[in-house]
């Protein structure tokens, strides 16, 4: 395993890029991420594409990735909030490979499918955050606790975290790097420069919008590579959107069952995807994963 290489902390004054990657955003979302994030002493700004509209995208790829270049290599900007997820952030990662990104690296900020930019980051060895993008912080004010937990990773702390255990977990205490985002976007990684669906790992899951099945068919495939039996734990975040099917009544007993020959904890219903309480996480990280009767803890 080798050593993250972790962004410099944020002090007054810095910039943070707020960026589209993906799809378009409100207007109303930046501008309120922008006052949350003028709270705390920084400087956002946009750029040239954060507003824009091309077709479901917010420019053409040329665009997009001029952007995030931009953004990447620009001393004085020291963190990257993406406006939001959709799709669209595969079509930028071989461009971005390329860049020295661990010269000078940023922090990049997001969920969903910013997943993909989590990937790539965390296969050049550098540790970034899942985390709530434009939307939460223009509805909270950035003054919920998890807006002031991101805001605490940037100044350089390390969180913690407690939530009530759930029915099907699986007791353990195990030490390891945590990797992971949303199911659907990781799994079309597979097997590209940028997979990070790999055995040894602490694994974090979610996802919005996929039928039992389709979740069932990826664990499938990792189970068949190797991967799933060789993980060193499970944290499953929310699946929302979806129905029971005539197999399983949820995702989570599906996820169960997948799961039930290996002896690594696992940790259910952390609050983390697509929902109001979603706790940010610093990708290719080290962590205790803390399965207990009452409590699971995550400590970075």
């Amino acid at each position: 395993m080798s050593q993250t290489i972790f962004p410099q902390p944020l002090h007054t004054g810095d910039r943070i890029a707020i960026l589209s990657p993906a799809s378009i955003i409100k207007p109303d979302f930046v501008t309120g991420a922008m006052d949350a994030l003028a709270s705390q002493g920084w400087k956002p700004y946009t750029c040239s594409h954060t507003l824009g509209k091309s077709g479901s995208y917010s420019g053409s790829i040329a665009d997009r990735t001029a952007d995030l270049e931009s953004a990447l290599l620009d001393p004085a900007t020291r963190a990257i909030l993406c406006s939001r997820g959709g799709y669209g952030v595969v079509h930028l990662l071989e461009r971005l490979s390329l860049l020295p990104l661990t010269d000078d690296p940023k922090w990049i900020i997001g969920f969903s499918d910013i997943s993909a930019l989590h990937a790539l980051f965390s296969t050049k060895g550098i540790a970034s955050i899942h985390a709530s993008m434009t939307k939460h912080l223009a509805s909270t004010g950035g003054k919920d606790v998890d807006s002031s937990m991101l805001f605490d990773i940037l100044k350089g702390k390390k969180p913690q975290y407690r939530f009530p255990a759930h029915n099907l977990n699986r007791k353990g205490k195990v030490h390891g790097r945590i990797l992971g985002g949303n199911l659907a976007v990781l799994a079309g990684l597979i097997n590209t420069p940028f997979d990070i669906l790999l055995g040894g790992n602490i694994l974090f899951i979610e996802d919005i919008a996929e039928p039992i099945y389709k979740v069932e068919r990826i664990l499938y495939q990792l189970r068949l590579s190797g991967v799933l039996q060789s993980l060193k734990g499970l944290i499953v975040g929310h699946f929302t959107e979806y129905h029971p099917d005539n197999n399983y009544p949820d995702m989570e007993t599906m996820i169960r069952d997948m799961v039930e020959p290996y002896g690594y904890p696992v940790a259910f219903n952390a609050p983390i995807g697509h929902v109001d309480h979603n706790i940010p996480l610093i990708e290719n990280s080290d962590i205790i994963l803390d399965v207990a009767s009452g409590t699971t803890t995550l400590s970075f």
